[in-house]
């Protein structure tokens, strides 16, 4: 199989070491090998964060450049706006339409932009953007947005609902996995 490029990008403490870690899981579960880089970028602070994972039958490095995503799962709008350039032609972008300000945006130094799903589109993205949030809340704990994003974002994948599932279980503590559970499939309808 040729090697597929995953890219997950976000906020700091958002849980995308979680998201990878489910991602990873399953991969790894469906025999392919798997190459997952480490967390980039401010992540203690609330600064922009991306993991690489990448797949296939023999995976060399961690790492993906510009236009090479075949998917890119955004945590927050305005990072898959910053990150859409890496995703490949025929390639798939699942992002939240969640808005966090970053710092110049607090500070006023510069304005949060508009319509940026419409945006994504119109600069050649295939976006499926949906608010991972809102369905976060609805399965009971707003910080279950990861695994409901991941939710919406194996729909895309090709993978049985059921190997997820169990990658879901392998990777969150006991006391959380009915939460879990509940968000996934709430991300996933």
């Amino acid at each position: 199989m040729q090697t597929k490029n995953v890219m997950i990008v976000g906020v700091g403490g958002q849980g995308s070491l979680l998201a990878s870690r489910l991602l990873g899981r399953l991969l790894v579960g469906e025999g392919f090998d798997v190459k997952v880089s480490e967390v980039h970028g401010m992540s203690q602070r609330g600064g922009s964060v991306v993991t690489y994972v990448r797949y296939g039958d023999k995976v060399y490095s961690p790492v993906i450049d510009r236009g090479e995503a075949d998917f890119i799962v955004s945590f927050e709008l305005l990072e898959a706006a910053r990150w859409v350039s890496y995703l490949a032609p025929g390639g798939k972008l699942v992002t939240n339409t969640q808005r966090i300000d970053p710092m110049p945006v607090i500070t006023g130094a510069a304005d949060y932009p508009d319509d940026l799903v419409r945006r994504l589109a119109e600069a050649g993205a295939d976006v499926d953007a949906f608010d991972a949030l809102a369905a976060a809340e609805a399965a009971g704990s707003g910080k279950a947005v990861n695994v409901a994003l991941m939710g919406r974002a194996s729909k895309h994948f090709g993978f049985p609902e059921d190997k997820w599932l169990a990658a879901l279980r392998d990777v969150v503590p006991a006391r959380f996995t009915e939460l879990n559970l509940k968000a996934f499939a709430l991300g996933r309808t």
